[in-house]
């Protein structure tokens, strides 16, 4: 079993925090499938410093999705606490600080992975945050700058001394993004380098690949992204079933699940992206998922999903 602080959760595996993906409707479709916890998709400090109504937006959480986690990103020690506050005041059960996103838009303002390149100012921030906040704060890291900067057993020793709850290494580099493969080995370097909870992430497309990255490396948990796309059985040990009737019933749990949190109607190519995932790989599936990504409306969506259209 997994432990974060006063924590505790009933399965080791967790939904990574997917800009675009993780919102609420996901997050309750993956902690009925089975996983410990989800981390929302990474949020703003200034949109929450500024009170923007779409940053906003991104915390709505009801109670059957507790323990939930809220992820913050930024790279100004004081902002980041202020909005870190502000976090808090939603509920949430812990707060994971991003400093692994690999992506320009945020790395060139200093957040994200960069601050692996710039360990004090990432202390500076944890610090601060630590300070005004009481919940567990978690932080999400990478190995490293890049393949001669690989800095990830010591930053994690200095995020430990300075209050985080648990860690998650995706193992690949910044210079990496999410090209080639992760190095398990630094997983296991951090795990043997704090005492605290690591979790392990990148590369892992099914329970069993979960499992097997919790024992060759000996963290404490797994935390799945894009393996969970269209699969939120990758939470279970069976595993997405072979069956197609219950293929279409997870679309449908999922879409439903939309419906009832969001604007389905004004967001219909954010759900033909989720639904048609659903059946990648499935034989004659091209056709189905080509006839979704042309559906003209969020009932002809529904219409394909039809088992006697299968």
């Amino acid at each position: 079993m997994l432990h974060i602080n006063h924590l505790s959760f009933a399965s080791p595996f967790v939904l990574a925090p997917l800009a675009g993906y993780s919102d609420l409707p996901f997050r309750l479709l993956c902690r009925q499938f089975g996983a410990g916890y989800c981390v929302s998709e990474m949020i703003s400090c200034h949109g929450l410093v500024y009170q923007q109504e779409n940053t906003l937006r991104m915390l709505a959480s009801i109670a059957k999705e507790r323990p939930v986690a809220f992820q913050l990103f930024g790279a100004d020690p004081e902002v980041m606490a202020d909005a870190a506050e502000i976090m808090a005041s939603f509920g949430p059960d812990m707060l994971d600080i991003n400093m692994g996103c690999p992506v320009r838009k945020v790395t060139k303002r200093g957040a994200g992975a960069a601050l692996m390149a710039d360990p004090r100012l990432a202390e500076a921030i944890l610090t601060r945050i630590v300070s005004r906040v009481s919940l567990p704060i978690t932080v999400k890291i990478r190995a490293g700058k890049d393949s001669h900067s690989i800095n990830a057993p010591a930053f994690a020793r200095m995020l430990e001394e300075s209050g985080a709850s648990a860690i998650t290494v995706h193992a690949r580099t910044w210079s990496q993004g999410f090209s080639g493969h992760i190095d398990k080995d630094i997983i296991s370097q951090v795990k043997k380098a704090v005492s605290i909870p690591v979790i392990g992430n990148g590369d892992v497309l099914s329970y069993q690949e979960g499992r097997q990255m919790l024992e060759q490396t000996g963290c404490d948990g797994v935390m799945i992204g894009r393996g969970a796309l269209g699969n939120p059985w990758v939470f279970q040990q069976a595993g997405r079933p072979d069956a197609l009737g219950e293929i279409v019933a997870g679309a449908h749990a999922h879409l439903a699940l939309i419906e009832q949190f969001l604007p389905a109607e004004k967001i219909l190519g954010y759900i033909k992206n989720h639904m048609s995932r659903y059946f990648k790989g499935l034989p004659g599936s091209s056709a189905l998922r080509q006839a979704i990504f042309t559906a003209p409306n969020l009932a002809s969506v529904k219409q394909q999903l039809e088992p006697v259209r299968l």
